[in-house]
């Protein structure tokens, strides 16, 4: 019933422009109408901030209307009846003594103070405040991102945030059209009384007959208490609107804040007080009101210096706990290192602005879900922050406080990847993830590029690619002793007897993370942790060697590590060792405190990395992404050599060759030359 009363009231409003009114219901909501106003008025002034009336433009509306519907009544019982119920009647001869000359005169200055002052004044802060704010809107909503990359507050705080921005310049906005309706209503009252005037006169002599003078008397008196009566809740509610727009951010109401920052001095109090009494000595001016006005200032601006202390000491208690710039608390926030941080230049700060069709921010998110799916990783916030020092058009990814990659993203442009670009206008450039030759092209000849046979890629997606590539090669390093804290707690939830019989009975923290650490190196997902938890706890029993704990994983995952390399026709592009070679590098290996590595001569090292690297550029130029495969015993000591000359060439056992793929061998390696 409570939801339904608005729309029925709206409907009442409306049938009220058509069906008459009897007078005493038309009394009943004139008084409406004012209270209604006033109590419209002390709301205003009561809020803390304009959203905390957020209704008040719909509202400004519906009064709007209301008002106007009692005007049309009123008029219609004036110039009928000529009788318009007790109220206007009131107005008419009371307020105004009965006088239409004095009528007039108060009904044109509170026109003129409404329309004039009030309601254009109002409009103008209206109208700048929501330029403002929409100015200010894509600042707001970085800001709002930047916290979140930085990990000062969670999902939920932002949207909150971001709805309150958003809000808040929906509301400017229809401040600033709600704005017209009040002038809108005071060009009307004018109307209407001009209307109600000619149409009374012309009624009292042609209808009922009367003389010049008693039409005058009879029908402009009630005019004049009309227009009066809307004129008063009109006055209201223009007022409650100069008060909204023209509200600031503060912690407390009008009232508190008007006599707090009023009282803040005592100075200007004690002047102005002096002041009044210095005006009792002009000749001709009454003492008695100046006397009275310049202690009343006196008065209280002793009782100020005794009440309010200085500005010093009403800072709030709370600033004692903030840490100053130079406590150690401070320091240490500064000199804080985020694992991940993505710097733009000035002239890229459009693709994080959601409000300007931005979209990386968003993409950065869904990067961070993609990589925690493909490896199981939960890497940390991106803190994305602008940086005016940086070139035009330029971007730099740090990790862990260091620049790892950079690149450009020109504005206007989109990057075309292809050997036929020749005709294409732009500037050229490498793809910064795989170094295919590309252009950065205008936007307006994306279609013609992609007609070229171009792959066209958008200035997000170039940086969002280039993000993760930089966050797949360096995986391991982002994974810190707290993520795998999360990682075990997230499987004890769900596994807790896996959890129990590890750690801490077998294994550290630490020597779970360099497992885990290991294995992000080698691009092997941590997603399955149960299965690696009992791995582990099986291998532990024996040794705690890491180099036999990865293996131990490895073997347990087993056709999983092998899968992503599989193409979409289930093919498994290999490249093997000659037996009597890779007998040689088992018989090389050797422990050291890094782990296990190949103890090979240096024509032994160059025959394996020259026929391992002629292998796969002959393969990668065949469009095939192939895998080195060896027995487990050296696949530790071959991989780590094989990372530090070739890292784009994996390493796995037989036992990690997945079952249902095809083999296709690339090639063979020897000691000497590589046999095809």
């Amino acid at each position: 019933m409570t939801k339904a009363a608005v729309p029925i009231g709206v409907v009442a409003i409306v049938l009220m422009l058509v069906v008459p009114l009897p007078a005493a219901v038309l009394d009943l909501l004139l008084g409406l109408n004012i209270t209604a106003s006033l109590l419209i008025l002390l709301v205003a002034m009561q809020i803390k901030r304009p959203l905390d009336f957020a209704v008040f433009p719909s509202l400004i509306l519906i009064a709007t209307l209301f008002r106007l519907a009692l005007n049309v009544s009123s008029t219609r019982l004036v110039l009928s009846d000529g009788y318009a119920g007790k109220v206007i009647e009131a107005f008419g001869h009371f307020v105004i003594g009965g006088s239409l000359v004095v009528g007039l005169v108060i009904f044109v200055i509170l026109t003129i103070i409404q329309f004039v002052v009030i309601t254009n004044g109002a409009g103008r802060v209206a109208e700048v405040g929501a330029r403002f704010t929409l100015d200010a809107m894509p600042g707001k909503q970085m800001a709002i991102d930047a916290d979140l990359n930085a990990g000062l507050i969670n999902e939920k705080q932002a949207r909150k945030r971001r709805t309150e921005v958003t809000a808040e310049a929906d509301f400017y906005g229809s401040m600033d059209g709600a704005s017209k309706f009040v002038k809108g209503d005071a060009i009307a009252a004018i109307i209407i009384t001009l209307i109600n005037l000619i149409g009374g006169f012309a009624v009292g002599i042609v209808q009922r007959g009367m003389a010049p003078g008693e039409a005058v008397s009879a029908y402009s008196l009630l005019t004049v208490g009309d227009g009066l009566v809307s004129q008063i809740p009109a006055l209201l509610l223009s007022t409650a609107t100069g008060i909204i727009v023209t509200r600031s951010a503060s912690e407390g109401d009008m009232g508190s804040d008007l006599l707090a920052q009023l009282g803040r001095f005592r100075q200007p109090v004690r002047i102005a007080g002096g002041a009044a009494l210095a005006l009792c000595l002009i000749p001709g001016l009454p003492k008695l009101p100046f006397l009275l006005i310049g202690t009343v200032f006196l008065v209280m601006a002793s009782r100020m210096q005794e009440t309010l202390p200085d500005d010093d000491a009403e800072a709030p208690p709370a600033a004692a706990d903030e840490p100053t710039p130079d406590s150690p608390e401070a320091i240490a926030e500064k000199m804080r290192v985020d694992p991940l941080e993505l710097e733009v230049a000035f002239d890229l700060v459009d693709l994080v602005d959601s409000s300007r069709g931005g979209d990386l921010l968003d993409r950065v998110k869904a990067l961070r879900r993609k990589v925690a799916m493909d490896t199981g990783l939960v890497i940390p916030l991106v803190r994305t922050r602008d940086n005016l020092d940086l070139p035009a058009s330029q971007y730099v990814i740090w990790l862990n406080g260091v620049p790892a990659a950079k690149g450009s993203s020109p504005a206007g442009t989109v990057l075309a990847i292809g050997d036929a670009l020749d005709g294409l206008p732009g500037r050229p450039t490498r793809e910064p993830v795989f170094g295919l030759p590309a252009k950065w092209v205008p936007v307006e000849l994306q279609r013609q590029a992609e007609m070229a046979g171009a792959t066209v890629v958008d200035r997000s997606s170039v940086i969002t690619t280039h993000l993760a590539e930089v966050v797949r090669q360096n995986a391991a390093e982002l994974l810190g002793r707290e993520d795998v804290r999360l990682l075990v707690e997230m499987v004890r939830r769900s596994h807790p007897v896996v959890v129990e019989e590890l750690t801490p009975a077998l294994l550290t923290l630490g020597e779970v993370q360099r497992v885990l650490h290991a294995l992000l190196a080698e691009n092997v997902s941590i997603r399955d942790l149960v299965r690696i938890f009992e791995a582990l706890s099986v291998r532990a029993k024996v040794s705690t060697d890491v180099d036999g704990l990865v293996e131990a994983v490895r073997a347990s995952l087993g056709s999983a590590i092998s899968h992503p390399y599989v193409t979409p026709d289930e093919r498994l592009h290999v490249l093997t060792l000659e037996p009597a070679f890779e007998q040689r590098l088992l018989e090389a290996v050797r422990s050291s405190d890094g782990g296990q590595v190949l103890a090979l001569d240096a024509s032994s090292v160059d025959a394996l990395v020259t026929g391992c690297s002629g292998l796969l550029e002959e393969a990668e130029s065949h469009g095939f992404a192939p895998v080195l495969v060896c027995s487990p015993q050296v696949r530790a000591a071959l991989s780590r050599l094989v990372r530090q000359v070739l890292p784009r060439l994996p390493v796995i056992s037989y036992s990690e060759v997945s079952r249902t793929a095809q083999i296709e061998s690339l090639g063979v390696v020897s000691g000497a030359v590589a046999i095809r």
